[in-house]
């Protein structure tokens, strides 16, 4: 019996989906063939002779395999061992949930996923303190850029704040400080999260963890993960390391003492400039203020012209940018500096746009990395935090039809990794009972499908494939959702199924 590990010659008996069926004549079952981790030729089924290890489809629906162009690695895999606080509809609740956690084993509790921007109630120290005492406890919103602590966590990490929550730069550097375990620990729990992703017939990802990514990947490689490729993202606080180090965008990274161990799977990926907040934590950048805060519009945490130095700087020494820009004000600053600048690029997010900047977007080849599960998830906070806003909330269809290039991801660990959540959220614009939430912003299966992934299934391209239960192209919201996976395949190898 085949088994992961295996390295695949035929896949044989499937139905292409997606990307690389219209160059078949009819829709019959294909036999795919493989050879140096790339496809070779596609024939109907028996029209030529099975070469190698095969692995049978069984009449499943093959598509390229899938991408997460926005995952925060390390903090989504170490969200298996934090408390979900992703129920808890109060303040109140958040901390007897915490209450009631075990400790890590160095002694701190740690949740994550709150959204206090519905609660009824207000995060305070005093009301953590009477609930955890005196064990360092840690709370991570759901969007990351907030934190609330207890008394004894302030001291321990040196942070002082009237009501425990700290936010942006002293949040994220709370973050940085919990994801920074022991390599082992943490490369067992990325090594798990990948295989986990494989499951899911994830291929590829974009990483964005707050660290020296360059050393942390050839390390994983080099200790067995195999379950994807990467692109690792670079930060502006290493900017001048990554330049002397001569790490360029799209270039291979391995191990030179190990070249063979890497199989081709990491390469360099983009210099990630944070240029405003979030809509969770009220600081995304906006036109308008927030309601009951006349004085907030949010906050840009890159000033432009710092914005473009840091994007002149980095398209200088080869390094594409990745800009998180939420607001709208932050996207306009973000698409004045990849004008000036000359950068090329995603924006990350997007989630407020305003009617103009959809052009620029088209004009200027600026690719739109959004996460279309986060529609569904804030459509609430919307409706309470930027009902005045004048721009458009979550566009893809606008995107689109002004010609914008979209990448889909997750942001986990904020949304769940699974690019069938952001594909039928895509599709569909809804996840309950609801009616579709903005239905003018929907796309097709085929278009949310090719936001997904990077390859076709065509001679010449990677052998990444995963192999679908349904067919993608007609399957309902629910059924995109659950999608069943029945096999992935990465440049020929298997990485799950049998």
């Amino acid at each position: 019996m085949t088994g992961v590990g295996a390295r695949i010659g035929t896949v044989t008996g499937v139905r292409i989906a997606g990307p690389g069926r219209e160059f078949l004549i009819d829709d019959e079952p294909v036999d795919i063939f493989i050879e140096d981790g790339r496809i070779v030729d596609i024939a109907p089924v028996g029209a030529l002779a099975p070469r190698g290890e095969v692995l049978d489809g069984g009449g499943a629906w093959a598509v390229p395999g899938l991408w997460d162009n926005h995952v925060h690695t390390v903090q989504w895999a170490l969200a298996t061992e934090r408390v979900t606080l992703g129920s808890a509809a109060s303040a109140a609740e958040a901390a007897a949930i915490m209450a009631a956690a075990a400790p890590l084993p160095d002694g701190r509790k740690v949740g994550s996923g709150f959204r206090d921007a519905m609660w009824p109630d207000a995060p305070s120290v005093g009301l953590l303190d009477a609930a955890t005492g005196t064990v360092p406890t840690y709370l991570i919103n759901a969007d990351v850029h907030s934190t609330w602590l207890n008394s004894a966590a302030l001291r321990l990490e040196g942070f002082d704040s009237v009501d425990g929550m700290l936010r942006e730069q002293d949040a994220f550097e709370i973050s940085r400080r919990l994801n920074a375990v022991d390599p082992e620990r943490g490369d067992i729990a990325v090594r798990a999260a990948g295989e986990r992703a494989a499951s899911r017939g994830v291929t590829g990802l974009v990483d964005f963890d707050m660290a020296w990514n360059a050393d942390a990947w050839p390390r994983r490689i080099a200790a067995g993960f195999a379950a994807h490729r990467v692109e690792f993202a670079i930060y502006p606080f290493d900017l001048e390391r990554a330049i002397r180090a001569g790490l360029r965008t799209g270039e291979l990274h391995e191990d030179p003492e190990a070249p063979e161990a890497g199989r081709g799977l990491i390469h360099v990926g983009p210099l990630k400039i944070i240029s405003d907040g979030s809509l969770g934590t009220r600081t995304a950048a906006c036109s308008h203020s927030y309601p009951g805060d006349p004085e907030n519009f949010g906050v840009l945490t890159v000033p432009p012209a710092e914005l473009t130095e840091l994007l002149t700087v980095a398209t200088g020494a080869g390094l594409a940018v990745a800009v998180h820009a939420i607001g709208d004000r932050a996207v306009t600053g973000a698409l004045d500096g990849f004008t000036v600048s000359g950068a090329v690029g995603t924006i990350e997010h997007a989630q407020l746009v305003r009617h103009a900047d959809l052009a620029r977007f088209g004009r200027l080849g600026v690719v739109a990395s959004v996460q279309p599960q986060h529609a569904l998830d804030d459509r609430d906070l919307v409706g309470r935090h930027w009902a005045g806003q004048t721009s458009i909330g979550y566009p893809l269809g606008a995107l689109r039809d002004a010609g914008v290039e979209l990448r889909f991801g997750s942001d986990a660990p904020v949304a769940p990794l699974d690019p069938w959540q952001g594909i039928s959220a895509a599709v569909t614009r809804t996840d309950d009972e609801r009616e579709p939430w903005h239905p003018e912003e929907r796309l097709t299966r085929e278009q949310a499908l090719q936001a997904s992934v990077r390859t076709s299934l065509r001679p010449g391209e990677p052998a990444d494939i995963a192999l679908c239960g349904l067919d993608p192209l007609v399957a309902s919201g629910a059924d995109l959702r659950g999608m069943p996976i029945v096999a992935t395949v990465l440049a020929g190898r298997l990485t799950h199924g049998a």
